[in-house]
């Protein structure tokens, strides 16, 4: 009897139709997916740049074990925030290539959220240009490989900071 619950719940979660991603988010997709599971991923060193706000990340990804070096230290000393840990991984986990590669890169300017996003942007790229017709789909629909060109506004004259004007008094 207790079998016949075992089965019972098996096929309860085989005719499901919700999957769970990395993240435990649930959803369903109507598409198949880009990449086909049957064939295995291109492995090969790639170099790319990424850039956000006024951070550039020269990135250089290699086959390995899924090591990270930033500036010459590990990625969570570099990115402490667990959030900005997730989004620089978000490339490797859209493509399911989680521990595949090592990463170096080299990031300067801007502060830690634009240099996670130019880092992210730059491992997309070099994903990218590792294999094209298997990674792009994947990546660009997760939007990874769109530049985020919002910069901050420049000073004008006259005025204290990009559009805060000086106190205006009537007498």
């Amino acid at each position: 009897m207790a079998d016949d619950t075992t089965t019972a719940d098996d096929t309860t979660t085989e005719v499901e139709t919700f999957t769970a991603d990395e993240q435990g988010v649930t959803y369903t997709s109507e598409s198949a997916a880009a990449a086909d599971p049957a064939r295995p991923a291109t492995i090969a060193p790639a170099a790319a740049t990424g850039r956000r706000k006024e951070a550039v990340a020269r990135v250089r990804i290699l086959p390995g074990t899924g090591v990270w070096t930033i500036n010459g230290r590990p990625l969570d000393s570099y990115f402490p925030n667990k959030l900005h840990q997730q989004v620089v991984n978000e490339p490797f986990a859209a493509l399911q290539l989680d521990g595949r590669f090592d990463v170096i890169a080299r990031i300067h300017g801007g502060g830690i959220t634009g240099q996670a996003g130019a880092l992210r942007l730059g491992v997309a790229r070099a994903l990218n240009a590792i294999d094209v017709e298997a990674n792009r789909p994947t990546l660009k629909k997760a939007g990874l490989l769109t530049r985020d060109a919002r910069v901050i506004e420049r000073k004008k004259a006259g005025l204290k900071k990009a559009r805060k004007a000086p106190q205006f008094s009537k007498r």
